[in-house]
């Protein structure tokens, strides 16, 4: 038994381990790019389908719901299956549905299409994880993590960008059709390049696993009512609305129900007592922040420069490009790092860097920001996000069995989006109260019994009538009512980046919770 679990823990790929980090990547980074691509291109394939923009978010909401329900489920399901048989039935079903996608002749089989899209980029993320913390030792899972950290962070960056052009110069069917050769290309490397352990094959040997339904069944229920209640709450004033109530419930006992039975049951879908484990536990905590901030400021830099700054949405996309440059240089350097210092300092560097980042975004945030800053903004963010998500990932598998690395790898991927769909949700929330909290403030002064107030009107009004405008004065209390609400729109989103750099700031102390690896790994286990 002690010589099978020696040789299981020192197996290693036919093929260059870089080859294979390569090859999967390529999959994953199509499969990340196509959450945001498709936000610019909205307003097109509204007019374009004959759906109002309200019914045109169903196409994205329907793809992050399967995609959420899939992502905990991929690591019994490659149990079952086999890990490299998963993965490319994954690949295949994305490949195929983003060309259907690009055929769809209507908004409700775009809707349909993009749910087996969902389903089909749901299991890349954490097969890949999977994939490389088998396929590398140890000591250099870092810089592999660094490889798929680039397609995880870059890829959202660069989406709106290559959407909004692809969909000025083409057409939307394009930001579909083009999964299609990268697909193609991923299935033939994956099918010489990829290979399933020795632990996995003995796994299947075993025999065919039972079917949890009813844990598969509360599974889908608590996500599928958890994510439309954050993807339709803003819209239907939460808990005014009695669905919105009913729904949230429903995921709350459902979650609940399906805990407890996951954790008694012998073969469960997802292992819930790996949160036993402190450093598992913690790093998904951290994942959870690191998903609410990182996905939380993807949407909030973009409002505020389209909203408030008249930017285009390929040119807010190319402001957002710079955090991609940012982590394409930082994640090798901090992949050397995580295996040569202690990973619990580099995370408190990267909590601290990217809580400045954030502060700095506070103190520049403005209705007369140029392009050049707002770029930074996102720029000096992307810095410290390799030191939190590379040792993060490394810290969870201490002490795990390495025959868990695909829990960790599924899990990891779940709470992160998890994180930031809650994020998204709640910052939308808190920004349209801060807004109307801010606006009520400042027309509180602008009356006629305010000096400055009755200086800017007057000022104003005579300005318009020397160039000839209309009703001069009815036109300058419009322009301020205009001012109001931009200033009042401003000093929310810089309410909603202050509390999201209190909160970064204040994690940094909690990563000596987590016990930091041992230099010299030994047995089966991954330390």
């Amino acid at each position: 038994m002690a010589a099978a679990a020696q040789s299981q823990s020192l197996w290693t790929p036919r093929h260059n381990p870089w080859a294979v980090a390569l090859t999967v990547t390529l999959a994953t980074f199509m499969e990340v790019l196509d959450t945001s691509i498709a936000n610019v291109s909205l307003p097109h394939i509204a007019s374009n389908l004959s759906a109002s923009q309200e019914e045109s978010t169903w196409i994205l909401t329907s793809y992050l719901v399967s995609n959420a329900i899939i992502l905990p489920m991929s690591a019994w399901l490659q149990r079952l299956l086999g890990r490299k048989r998963f993965y490319m039935t994954c690949v295949a079903l994305f490949t195929c549905s983003s060309f259907l996608c690009g055929l769809a002749p209507s908004l409700g089989m775009l809707v349909l299409f993009r749910v087996m899209q969902g389903v089909g980029g749901g299991g890349l993320q954490p097969s890949e994880q999977a994939i490389l913390a088998d396929t590398f030792s140890p000591e250099k899972r870092g810089v592999a993590f660094s490889v798929y950290g680039m397609a995880v962070v870059v890829a959202p960056a660069l989406g709106p960008t290559l959407g909004g052009w692809i969909t000025d110069n083409f057409s939307w069917r394009w930001i579909f059709y083009i999964n299609v050769p990268i697909g193609i290309i991923s299935l033939l490397l994956t099918s010489r390049m990829v290979e399933d352990p020795p632990y996995l094959k003995k796994i299947r040997a075993q025999g065919r696993q039972k079917i949890d339904y009813l844990g598969l069944s509360l599974l889908v229920l608590a996500i599928g009512c958890l994510q439309m209640v954050l993807d339709k709450g803003q819209e239907s004033d939460w808990f005014h609305s009695t669905w919105i109530t009913a729904a949230l419930m429903v995921a709350v006992y459902a979650f609940l129900a399906w805990v407890v039975w996951e954790w008694f049951h012998p073969e469960p879908i997802v292992d819930v007592r790996l949160f036993k484990n402190r450093n598992f536990a913690t790093a998904m905590f951290f994942t959870f922040v690191l998903g609410t901030v990182l996905f939380g400021t993807t949407v909030v830099i973009p409002q505020f420069l389209q909203l408030l700054l008249g930017y285009p949405a390929e040119k807010a996309g190319q402001a957002m490009a710079g955090g991609g440059l940012a982590m394409l240089v930082m994640m090798p350097i901090a992949g050397q790092l995580v295996s040569r210092v202690d990973p619990r300092a580099m995370m408190s560097v990267g909590f601290l860097s990217t809580a400045a980042a954030l502060y700095f975004m506070v103190t520049h945030i403005s209705l007369q920001m140029d392009f050049a800053t707002a770029a930074m903004l996102r720029t000096y963010q992307a810095i410290g996000l390799p030191f939190i998500f590379l040792p993060s990932n490394t810290l969870a598998y201490i002490g795990i069995p390495r025959e868990k690395g695909n829990q960790i790898a599924a899990m990891n991927s779940f709470i992160r989006n998890i994180g930031g769909s809650i994020g998204i949700a709640v910052i939308s929330s808190q920004l349209t109260r801060q807004i109307a909290k801010h606006q009520s403030y400042l027309v509180a002064h602008a009356t006629p019994g305010n000096g400055p107030f009755v200086q800017m009107a007057d000022g104003m009004g005579q300005m318009l009538a020397n160039r000839g405008v209309a009703a001069p004065m009815r036109q300058a209390y419009g322009r301020i009512s205009g001012l109001i609400a931009g200033q009042a729109t401003t000093l929310a989103y810089i309410d909603i980046v202050s509390i999201l750099a209190l909160v970064v700031v204040c994690l940094a102390p909690f990563v000596l919770i987590m016990r930091r690896p041992k230099r010299a790994p030994a047995g089966p286990v991954g330390h």
